[in-house]
């Protein structure tokens, strides 16, 4: 016992503070499983809580709290690529001596096998992310013949992506879940529910799942914690997430500490007893993400700007807050670029006070610019998803629409048809309702995404621009230019997304109606939780008592 004792005592302080955490279960409730287990294939918020700990991409997003956690660290390549071409070829090494949860060796070829098997899985994120990839487009055409031998080279242990064009955000791209490698006895279907399929190299490996009552995690036993800020070793022994409660009790269980946290939202009805009664175990956190109106720029009435300006004026965003459940869950915002995203400045001129933040609808304002506009009596069609709080969202905007003289008509869709719906041109959608996730920092993945020119596609439910909106004389070279700023000059980069931003709420082209924020209910017995805008909760680093 003594030497024991002595052993522990001689530990650095960091590591006998983590001994002492180290055990036991951490317990997730959930309505419902979110689908397959393949990485490659589901981008489900729900999953990439789990994804994080299981699986390893050449970088990784660094598993911290605060501004940090969007940076980019080295994973399972020895330091972060070096870039030639100017963003044309990245070249790393990968590192020696890590194993698969199965036990087999990590091999430099497993690189170009687990691209291949993103297009041949048809992976959602293939041609968006890894389109830039030399020979993705054969591979787009025809999947099940998937070659990347001039996209990517191996010699030794060095391993050389050569892309089409510059992408300056290749090292975030490489830290998703889609680019996390997998050996080649994965196979290239996909995985569904046979996790007897999946491994990986994180602190935690896939050990059961049961669609309809729970999944499991437990420790990987051939895990090294070769790069902590990457994939730290963790602290509980299994990860389990529960299905097939409703909200309301998945909420009491964990009060009553039967389980640990809760992945869906919480009821809005429920949070004012949770900050009271719970107020230790609540953390309300600010999502990188938008809700907004997507207004139509090619067809009347908000093809006259004057239009568009008048409906930012006259919406009162407080009220939409109201209906999405109370500033508990979200925040006013008139402008593309959120809270806490790089290249975010505040900034507002779609308020009574006429700079951020927002204050107030001005609706004497927006009256008069509807009567300059020529517009009035001109029909809108609202287009909004059939949940609770799309339908109340919509129902409000008709009513403020009807009083500004429009004729506005609201239509309700099922969530995956609306979405679909709103993309297409050739339903001339004047207003649709749409959100935006963060899918990694960068505010090309939003501005260029949702506003660029290239990303208006007419007569297809695959068009994120939804507005339609393509300025080629301002707007796309300030973001073509702030781009390739971004790999050698960062800072000045940011300065050039601000001025985007500012152009395109200055030409509102959006109806932006607010940053929602996630509230995480977690039991008595977590400590150490930390949140990041990237990963969200990160299961790895908190532990049970």
């Amino acid at each position: 016992m003594l030497a024991v004792l002595a052993a522990l005592l001689a530990l650095p302080a960091g590591a006998l503070a983590a001994a002492g955490h180290r055990g036991g279960t951490f317990v997730m409730l959930a309505s419902s499983n979110a689908g397959t287990a393949d990485p490659q294939v589901n981008a489900t918020p729900q999953y990439l809580q789990l994804f994080q700990v299981t699986q390893d991409g050449l970088t990784a997003f660094r598993k911290s709290s605060g501004p940090s956690a969007n940076s980019v660290v080295a994973d399972l390549a020895v330091r972060l690529p070096r870039t030639t071409d100017g963003g044309r070829t990245w070249t790393l090494t990968l590192r020696r001596g890590v194993r698969y949860s199965n036990g087999a060796r990590v091999r430099p070829s497993d690189v170009r096998f687990t691209f291949e098997r993103l297009f041949k899985v048809h992976g959602p994120t293939a041609e968006s992310l890894y389109g830039v990839i030399d020979g993705a487009e054969p591979c787009l055409q025809n999947p099940a013949t998937c070659t990347l031998d001039r996209g990517i080279t191996v010699s030794g242990r060095e391993i050389t992506f050569h892309l089409t064009e510059p992408d300056t955000e290749w090292l975030q791209k490489l830290a998703l879940p889609p680019a996390a490698l997998l050996p080649p006895s994965v196979g290239t279907s996909e995985i569904g529910t046979d996790v007897s399929r999946l491994v990986g190299t994180g602190p935690y490996a896939w050990a059961s799942y049961a669609p309809v009552r729970q999944l499991v995690l437990r420790r990987n036993p051939y895990f090294k914690a070769w790069a902590p800020a990457a994939q730290p070793a963790g602290y509980v022994d299994r990860i389990v997430q529960r299905f097939g409660l409703g909200v309301e009790a998945e909420v009491t269980q964990v009060e009553r500490g039967q389980a640990d946290w809760v992945a869906d939202d919480l009821p809005a009805d429920r949070l004012g007893e949770l900050e009271g009664r719970f107020a230790s175990q609540v953390h309300v956190n600010q999502l990188p993400a938008d809700w907004y109106f997507a207004l139509n720029v090619n067809i009347k009435p908000f093809n006259q700007i004057k239009a568009r300006e008048a409906v930012n004026l006259a919406i009162d965003r407080g009220e939409v807050v109201r209906l999405f459940g109370g500033p508990r869950l979200a925040a006013p915002t008139c402008q593309v670029l959120p809270p806490g995203f790089p290249g975010y400045t505040p900034y507002c001129p779609w308020t009574s006070g006429g700079k951020a933040p927002w204050s107030g609808p001005d609706v004497a304002r927006a009256e008069a610019l509807v009567a300059e506009s020529g517009t009035k009596g001109n029909r809108v069609d609202i287009v909004v998803a059939d949940d609770r709080v799309q339908k109340a969202i919509g129902q409000y905007i008709l009513v403020v629409l009807l009083k500004l003289g429009y004729d506005p008509r609201l239509k309700t869709l099922p969530d995956g048809v609306q979405a679909a719906y709103v993309q297409n041109s050739r339903n001339g959608v004047e207003m649709g309702l749409s959100q935006w996730h963060q899918g990694y920092p960068a505010p090309s993945s939003l501005l260029d995404r949702l506003l660029g020119c290239r990303s208006f596609v007419p007569d297809s439910d695959a068009s994120p621009n939804i507005s339609g909106f393509c300025d080629r004389t301002t707007v796309q070279p300030l973001m073509k230019q702030a781009v390739t700023l971004g790999l050698t000059r960062p800072q000045a980069a940011e300065r050039l997304w601000r001025q985007v931003d500012r152009r395109v709420v200055d030409l509102a082209v959006w109806l932006p109606l607010f940053n929602p924020k996630v509230t995480d209910l977690v039991s008595r017995r977590v400590g150490n939780y930390r949140w990041s805008p990237q990963l969200h909760l990160m299961p790895s680093l908190l532990w049970v008592k």
